[in-house]
């Protein structure tokens, strides 16, 4: 099996990267958010920093598209656009800048992140129209390129839409499919070796999908609040870890 696997990856880190794949998207799979920040933070401790967030954007590709095609007459397409056309231009400028972005550095800011996310101020509620669905598209396209787990940013752009529980969860997925294909298109043409990591992202993505039709079933019998009590504290953990880990230089 390691010689499927991409120099910097052990075996053991490749099993638990596919196996949280399964859990964290049958986490989104039931409470909509969650399961592509904690991916991150786990991709973030057991991966090469470099390949954390191509290989990330694509196993998000993978579990927002499969919410897309289930949930396709429910989207808002004019919101899915024009964030879309936002996030191309992010893209192509988060794209120039991430090439610059020291290793080290790369590692601390993906930890800041998680810790931010979870502990920092959520973000206000946006006034709906074209102009906010194309700059947060724009905006969270650059961060994307950089920390990866946007989604509770478009999340809150699409919530202000006052869309039914279906629209709103089917608009989303629309939004970051169109997010993390553009961002795994720009990680190709800055030169990720998607090729060396071929094994784990289709082992991811199809782990990921399983876990998204399986959630419900997973998560029905566990209490929301012990389960986002443990949640808060894992994240804590490898956000603080890699953190340190940056700052010791591995």
């Amino acid at each position: 099996m390691t010689a499927f696997l991409p120099d910097g990856l052990s075996l053991i880190a490749a099993a638990i990267v596919i196996l949280s794949s399964f859990f964290t998207s049958a986490l989104t799979a039931s409470f909509g958010l969650g399961g592509g920040l904690a991916l991150l933070a786990i991709m973030g401790a057991l991966m090469p920093p470099a390949a954390v967030i191509p290989v990330h954007g694509v196993a998000q590709l993978g579990s927002n598209a499969s919410r897309l095609f289930l949930q396709w007459k429910s989207v808002a397409w004019p919101v899915v656009l024009w964030f879309g056309l936002g996030s191309l231009i992010g893209t192509v400028i988060g794209a120039r800048l991430f090439v610059e972005i020291p290793e080290r550095l790369l590692t601390a800011l993906i930890g800041a992140f998680v810790l931010a996310t979870l502990y920092g101020p959520k973000p206000k509620g946006f006034a709906p129209g074209k102009k906010t669905y194309f700059a947060t598209g724009a905006a969270s396209a650059v961060l994307s390129m950089f920390v990866g787990a946007t989604g509770p940013i478009a999340a809150a752009m699409v919530g202000v839409a006052k869309f039914d529980k279906l629209k709103t969860v089917a608009t989303h997925a629309g939004a970051m499919t169109a997010q993390h294909a553009l961002k795994s298109l720009a990680f190709g043409f800055v030169g990720f070796a998607y090729a060396d990591w071929a094994f784990v992202i289709i082992a991811v993505v199809i782990a990921g999908f399983l876990g998204a039709a399986a959630g419900t079933r997973l998560l029905a019998n566990m209490p929301e609040d012990r389960f986002r009590k443990g949640f808060t504290i894992v994240l804590t953990f490898f956000g603080a870890y890699l953190i340190a880990d940056a700052l010791v230089g591995g």
